[in-house]
């Protein structure tokens, strides 16, 4: 009879996976989206949890359900040179583009900029925290064994005591009701939509590709080695993560909803934070969540810099080593966070619009390859009609200093009028379904002349 986890042993990898996925992009949008939800705020806790709970849980159900041995072996589906570019492309982004510098700049935003004062410049101290920063995150990604254990065991329980009393603070006592709060313009109608894309700044689907085969590890090493056995306990431990997730993002989207009654619309949810935690928990509050969420993020960043460097070891073994690719990876993230966290947002989310769209497809095709034997033509036509959507989502999206340098509206507002749903930022949608439809045409006709 072949072995299966035990409660115990599930709950001890939902929790592992629960403190992979949980890092500075969870505890900020959240907040953020339900200042900007205010009495919507039962759509955007669905369109949020469907993106930042449901599918990255998925794509790590994608990684067992196909018994495949990392994001590069799934993304080869498509093709040799796709796999590498795509997992490439995920990687830099959960790690020094913009993933690992949002950890330090979420710490400085929460902890440290609140201290300051109006005569003091941040830029200049931003610098010196994230210098220090990084020098922990080198030194210990450097000699990640105990490091990573103690953070883990240690502060990350702290700061989910501290953050739940939080928590509880402002939900017993309110600024205001949500229901009385006025939603931003694009909260009114469509909120779900809006919740929906905000889910993609967690970036935690593209997290899910990447964390499946640590996951798979662990149950294998605890003596499942059955691949459906050890798919079938990735996909229960998944649903006791996403179900932990989804209660923590359901509470601090409505303590943001509610926070608007004390304050006005945050910058971005890391002020946010750091507004709510010193009204309801004061200065020594507000002091010790400081300290819990900076070794949270740190501890997330050492990770992000060792699975990072240990995968582009593993993808270029001719190029450089482990210490050299840790070493990069680091001195780059320093320099990234110093553009501030509101910029790193701003800048992310064009990539995250091409690449969510990608990852998305790639993981509804694999948990459903059974019904078409993983044919490739399928994988490439969706992939390729994706793509293609995808790339006008990334230029709709940028920043409108440099759409406007790079002339490209006219290109979005043709986008806009010939792809259904493109105002709401799913512009991928319909042609995806048409390249699922022509891959199918080109499946079954195989068949049939076989």
């Amino acid at each position: 009879m072949k072995k299966q986890l035990d409660s115990k042993q599930r709950i001890l990898v939902a929790t592992t996976l629960f403190g992979m996925f949980f890092g500075a992009g969870n505890l900020i949008f959240p907040v953020h989206l339900g200042q900007l939800a205010g009495r919507s705020v039962i759509q955007a806790m669905i369109g949020f949890i469907i993106t930042a709970v449901g599918i990255p849980i998925l794509g790590v159900a994608a990684i067992g359900s196909t018994h495949s041995d990392g994001l590069q072996a799934l993304a080869t589906k498509v093709g040799k040179r796709y796999g590498y570019v795509l997992t490439c492309l995920l990687y830099l982004t959960i790690g020094p583009f913009f993933a690992i510098p949002r950890c330090a700049t979420t710490s400085f935003s929460t902890g440290i900029a609140p201290m300051l004062g109006s005569n003091i410049p941040e830029a200049p101290v931003l610098l010196i925290f994230s210098l220090i920063f990084f020098a922990l995150v080198l030194f210990f990604s450097l000699r990640p064994a105990n490091i990573t254990v103690w953070i883990g065991k240690i502060i990350n329980p702290i700061f989910l005591i501290f953050f739940a009393i939080l928590v509880v603070a402002a939900l017993i006592s309110p600024g205001a009701k949500a229901s009385a709060i006025e939603p931003a313009e694009a909260y009114k109608s469509g909120a779900l939509f809006s919740a929906f894309i905000e889910g993609y700044g967690t970036m935690d689907a593209i997290a899910g590709l990447a964390f499946g085969i640590v996951v798979i590890d662990i149950i294998r090493s605890m003596g499942v080695t059955d691949d459906s056995a050890v798919a079938k306990d990735v996909l229960h431990s998944g649903l006791l993560t996403g179900l932990l997730m989804s209660i923590i993002y359901i509470a601090t989207i409505l303590m943001g909803a509610q926070s608007r009654g004390l304050f006005e619309t945050s910058e971005n949810g890391g002020i946010a934070l750091a507004q709510i935690s010193g009204h309801y928990l004061g200065a020594f509050g507000s002091i010790v969540l400081a300290v819990t969420i900076t070794f949270a993020c740190l501890k997330t960043s050492i990770g992000l810099v060792t699975s990072c460097a240990d995968a582009f070891a593993r993808m270029f073994p001719k190029s450089c080593s482990y210490k050299t690719w840790a070493i990069i990876f680091t001195v780059f993230s320093f320099c990234v966070s110093n553009f501030g966290l509101s910029r790193i947002i701003d800048y992310s989310l064009p990539v995250l619009m091409f690449l969510y769209p990608l990852s998305i497809t790639l993981i509804l095709l694999a948990l459903c390859g059974k019904f078409f034997n993983h044919d490739r033509a399928v994988y490439v036509s969706v992939t390729a009609f994706t793509c293609v959507a995808a790339l006008f989502d990334f230029l709709k999206t940028l920043p409108s200093g440099l759409r406007a340098a790079l002339h490209i509206d006219t290109v979005v507002d043709l986008a806009g009028k010939v792809l259904p749903f493109f105002k709401l930022n799913l512009g991928w949608v319909v042609p995806a379904v048409i390249g699922l439809i022509i891959g199918l045409i080109i499946h079954h006709t195989r068949k049939v002349k076989a």
